[in-house]
């Protein structure tokens, strides 16, 4: 007898003894009778059961764990920490392991072929003992706080297909076995603290999804895998790789033509761009970006006709750009910023329709800016900065519909900007061309002269010379003297005028308070105000960039209306005389640092630059102290009254709410890598929408300018709020961490259309997403007007919250860098419908669904 078949019969021995000794434990003589009729009567039920199961060729195996693997299964739990007891179904008889009892586990006849435990909290080491799974063929422990080295035995189970390792904390090497797995279809280890070098898995034929990206591997990217026939997705960036990238893609025999993701940057990795990957027909992927590589661009690339991506930034590459890249029309994004390239732009690159980002910044190119680009409909981002383009700035491109960011700063270029540009960005996307006018109020272009027609030649005639005469001198004296007189009386005049004007202003100012108090408005305030000699208020106004500029005067009289307060300060709506609006801030005085320190921290803060971070213009120090930042005014508001304070008739898409996502975290990216910068009090009433409802970060470096003991007010307050990570409260200091923590709050907030401030059953909202998701009504979690189109795009919102969940961690080491997370949202998400690019996706009525 086989076995695996013992078990069940041990199983009806013992059940067929417990029968018996309940009939005899019974004194009374007629129950005793009743006990045994029934008892027997169940037993007979049972055996004829497992005789029809045993006659038809089961034998129970669909209910009954086989022998060998309930006591893996034993091993493999011993080994693990189970921090939030999510195995306790797991019990010693081994009873329902196989039917459903045991959570995590899957089986066919038997035996175990899945264990499925990601999101559990689990600690502690993965057993060696997982090798006596000979049926197994998927392992997804991801995102969980697993330690310890990869089993060497797993490579040797021969049904194995699926292993998802990711987000944990697994060290040491990637075992060499794992190349013996010839079934192997997917390996994730992603997001650990790998080291050692990746091994050969040339054996494994069926392989197409491999991510060892976010470890610590070292050594080259292996032969082996260039020449995969069924390889479709390689991401192997934010490693330690090095040496040159083979040569060999494609194989001797053209097979590995699946390919179609390869990420290698961030890694150290030399030499030159391998030709051989114009052999991969399927590529759509290509990201080089952040290493060491070198020499020209292949033109053999632009036989990639499917390619959407190309990112080879931050290397040494040179030469010149290819013609051969207009071929690609079905290129988004091209990124060759910091690199060696030089020459003009191909004028042909007006072919790549699709094109959405140009990212041409840092490089060595001349010439003029082609006029064609002003053809390329679609693009979103144009970045020519820091070359050494030449001549004017085309004004086809002011017809570009989607351009939403362009910088052309620190070229070469000359004359003026055209109206329509200029008016669309601010000057940081003109400075650094001396020759470049028009951009703003400081760089005005000169009035062209006035056109001297030729006169006709007079004949030639004798000239004569006669001396002036006393009574010419004394009219051409008088003259002078005259003409004189009337510049004196028109200096006197103005000054008379600017006296007047600076009595007029102080007395309207006052009328203007009193008038607009009338009105349930107030002036904005300037408690303290002083008057200079100039006329203007006392104090010193400091512009950055901006749209407009404005007096001290025009910023003091402005009408101002609250739109609300926090521990910072007191934001208004200020509307000054000409009609332009601006947001003002009235920081909170004694909490704000001195004004030495205080100048040097907001100079650097008026230099923050990035379409998703609301920008600073300008700041007032007033003369008893005040202190004012003057910002971009947002009409729409903020993501938490687009959230929570819509009518129940307006409905929010996906798509909205996806890009609002990811306009928050590259703005905090932007933050957290180019700016060394901690948010900290990053919460939805923060996160303000443009009319496109493209996200823009708001109250960004105001811990700068502010003493300790307020800072520690505004972390206590985002507590409250429920924005707050857990070990905030012990180190009274904001972290990345933390920021990121904050972040995934906010995407829950998108997700499930709830304010973390409600609370729901006594739990915050990460607890409460939590405990629906532990108990698998995940789809009870979403707000309901996504899961009307769930079958739409059910996967990106079940990733999307399994993301939102990580950067929710209650341990700040298992929760993602912001980069990891934005690398996540572009994989769930990488392309928006173009109603979302273009601004027009954002609240709609049911009728338009």
């Amino acid at each position: 007898m086989n076995q695996s078949h013992i078990y069940p019969f041990q199983f009806l021995h013992f059940m067929a003894k417990g029968i018996g000794y309940l009939g005899r434990v019974s004194n009374d003589k007629k129950e005793k009778w009743r006990n045994r009729s029934c008892n027997h009567l169940a037993l007979c039920v049972l055996l004829l059961v497992f005789a029809s199961n045993f006659a038809s060729g089961q034998s129970w195996d669909g209910v009954i764990v086989s022998q060998a693997d309930y006591q893996a299964l034993r091993a493999f739990k011993q080994e693990l920490i189970d921090f939030k007891g999510v195995l306790r179904s797991w019990n010693d008889s081994g009873y329902g392991a196989c039917s459903g009892g045991w959570v995590g586990i899957n089986c066919v006849k038997g035996q175990v072929i899945a264990i499925q435990l990601p999101w559990k909290g689990l600690g502690g080491l993965i057993s060696e003992k997982i090798g006596q799974f000979q049926a197994l063929r998927k392992l997804s422990l991801h995102d969980n706080v697993l330690a310890g080295s990869i089993p060497t035995s797993l490579g040797f189970l021969p049904k194995l297909r699926g292993v998802y390792l990711f987000n944990n904390r697994l060290s040491g090497s990637i075992p060499p076995s794992i190349g013996y797995s010839h079934l192997l279809r997917t390996l994730d280890l992603s997001n650990n603290q790998l080291t050692g070098t990746i091994p050969s898995l040339a054996n494994s034929t069926r392989l197409y999804r491999l991510n060892l990206s976010y470890n610590e591997i070292s050594g080259s990217v292996p032969v082996s895998l260039t020449r995969s026939p069924s390889l479709t997705f390689l991401a192997l960036q934010r490693n330690s790789l090095s040496g040159s990238i083979p040569d060999t893609w494609g194989g001797t025999l053209n097979k590995s033509n699946q390919l179609q993701s390869l990420t290698l940057d961030h890694n150290l990795l030399s030499g030159t761009i391998p030709v051989s990957l114009s052999k991969l027909s399927m590529l759509e992927k290509v990201s080089l970006g952040h290493n060491q590589i070198d020499g020209p661009i292949p033109s053999e690339l632009g036989n990639l006709l499917r390619l959407q991506t190309l990112d080879l930034s931050n290397n040494a590459i040179s030469g010149v750009l290819p013609s051969s890249l207009s071929n690609l029309s079905s290129l988004v994004s091209l990124n060759l910023e910091s690199n060696r390239l030089h020459n003009e732009i191909p004028d042909d690159m007006h072919r790549l329709q699709n094109l959405s980002t140009l990212n041409l910044k840092n490089n060595q190119f001349e010439g003029h800016i082609p006029t064609a680009m002003g053809n390329i409909s679609s693009i979103t981002l144009l970045d020519l900065s820091e070359n050494n383009f030449t001549g004017e700035i085309p004004v086809s491109l002011a017809n570009l519909p989607n351009l939403t960011y362009f910088n052309a700063s620190y070229n070469n270029l000359s004359g003026p900007v055209p109206s329509l540009i200029s008016k669309k960005f601010n000057s940081s996307s003109f400075v650094g061309n001396l020759q470049l006018c028009g951009y703003s109020i400081s760089t005005p272009c000169p009035s062209p002269p006035p056109q001297i027609l030729p006169s006709p030649s007079p004949e030639p005639t004798k000239h004569r010379h006669r001396k002036l005469s006393t009574k010419d001198i004394i009219l051409i004296a008088a003259g002078v003297l005259l003409v004189v007189l009337l510049v004196l009386c028109c200096v006197l005049l103005c000054c008379l005028i600017r006296k007047r004007a600076a009595s007029k202003a102080k007395k309207n100012g006052a009328t203007a308070s009193q008038a607009a108090a009338g009105r349930g408005e107030k002036a904005f305030p300037a408690a303290g105000t002083e008057v200079e000699s100039g006329g203007e208020a006392g104090g010193k106004l400091v512009h950055f960039d901006g749209p407009f500029v404005f007096t001290t005067d025009d910023l003091l009289c402005a009408t101002a209306e609250i739109m609300g307060k926090n521990t910072y300060g007191t934001a208004y709506k200020a509307t000054l005389e000409d009609g332009n609006q601006v947001a003002v801030k009235r920081l909170r005085e004694k909490v704000t640092k001195g004004q030495k320190e205080f100048e040097t921290e907001v100079a650097a803060l008026g230099k923050i630059r990035h379409p998703n971070i609301l920008a600073l213009r300008a700041y007032y120090l007033g003369p008893k102290g005040e202190k004012l930042l003057v910002f971009d005014y947002i009409a729409n508001g903020s993501l938490s009254s687009f959230l929570h304070a819509r009518g129940p008739e307006t409905t929010i898409a996906w798509p909205t709410r996806m890009k609002i996502a990811m306009g928050i975290t590259q703005g905090l990216c932007y933050l957290h890598t180019q700016e060394n910068i901690i948010h900290g009090n990053l919460t939805s009433s923060n996160i303000l929408l443009d009319e496109h409802n493209n996200a823009k970060i708001a109250d960004v470096g105001l811990s700068r300018l502010m003493t300790s003991a307020a800072n520690t007010n505004v972390i206590a307050t985002t507590g409250s709020l429920g924005y707050r990570a857990p070990e905030v409260s012990k180190l009274k200091d904001a972290t990345t961490k933390t920021d990121v923590y904050s972040l995934g709050v906010i995407i829950l907030e998108l997700l499930t259309g709830k304010s973390p401030s409600e609370g729901t059953d006594g739990l915050d909202l990460p607890q409460w997403v939590a405990s629906i998701v532990k108990e698998e009504w995940t789809n009870e979690v979403f707000d309901v007007e996504l899961m009307r189109d769930a079958t739409d795009m059910g996967d990106e919102l079940l990733n999307t919250l399994k993301l939102a969940l990580h950067c929710v961690d209650p341990s700040p080491a298992a929760r993602p860098d912001v980069q990891q997370v934005l690398q996540q949202l572009e994989e769930i998400k990488p392309d928006l419908p173009a109603s979302a690019a273009s601004g027009d996706d954002g609240a709609e009525e049911p009728s338009k669904k």
